[in-house]
């Protein structure tokens, strides 16, 4: 893909082929980002991108926040970190992300063959490959399918309003099991994340993503300083 198709690491590589880093600098606060920079946890389309077979989900900072969300709840989160798209049911990582790995976990009371950071279970996965022709069991392939579930679930609309609410929460219930019910539990019977958690949480997230997609806005828009081409005391009184 692009570099321009991220906002994110790839738009400092960018930033720095071009010249503007510099620029980019000087606008990035000195705290660090929340978020892991290094990761598709912070990472957003552009508003140039264009949808495309192959990608047919534009990933905002709402839809980005609802992603990063459900890995908190199903427990693949891992700091942000990519390494939460190799996790297997019961907390062990698959070998390759080159197809759903299909294995029954035994853990505790409880057997499944999920995987992946949105716990996709085999048969799921064969539905959003036939729905959506994604390749692949990699990182870009399941932000794809876990939000064709959240359209499936017609909880799209809703999730880019920026709001958790219980509703939406309820609405993406039957698709993950760690999200709550309007009463609270799990649809199917199974350990649930209680809502004010899911809700903090997200604000969190979704804060951070929308303070990172305006400062690159920023960037983007900020021309790069001129180039001296003078003597070195010349070019020092132009600072």
């Amino acid at each position: 893909m692009a570099i321009s198709a991220f906002i994110g690491r790839q738009t400092l590589h960018a930033a720095v082929i071009v010249g503007v880093l510099p620029a980019l600098s000087s606008l990035l606060p000195a705290q660090a980002s929340l978020l892991p920079p290094a990761s598709r946890a912070q990472l957003i389309h552009t508003s140039d991108f264009q949808p495309s077979r192959a990608i047919p989900y534009v990933i905002t900072p709402e839809r980005r926040a609802m992603l990063n969300t459900i890995r908190f709840a199903e427990g693949t989160w891992k700091g942000g970190l990519d390494v939460g798209y190799r996790v297997m049911f019961g907390g062990g990582l698959m070998p390759s992300l080159d197809r759903h790995p299909n294995r029954v976990i035994y853990s505790s009371r409880y057997a499944s063959a999920a995987a992946g950071a949105y716990q996709f279970m085999p048969f799921t996965w064969n539905l959003v490959q036939r729905s959506i022709g994604v390749r692949g069991f990699g990182p870009e392939a399941q932000d794809q399918g876990a939000l064709f579930l959240i359209q499936r679930r017609k909880a799209l609309g809703l999730t880019d309003t920026g709001v958790l609410s219980p509703l939406l929460a309820a609405m993406l219930a039957p698709e993950w099991a760690s999200f709550p019910t309007l009463a609270g539990r799990s649809y199917y019977g199974q350990p649930v994340k209680k809502y004010a958690r899911l809700r903090s949480f997200y604000d969190v997230n979704l804060a951070e993503l929308r303070r990172l997609r305006d400062v690159k806005r920023q960037a983007l828009v900020t021309p790069p300083p001129a180039l001296c081409t003078g003597s070195r005391i010349e070019c020092a009184t132009l600072l």
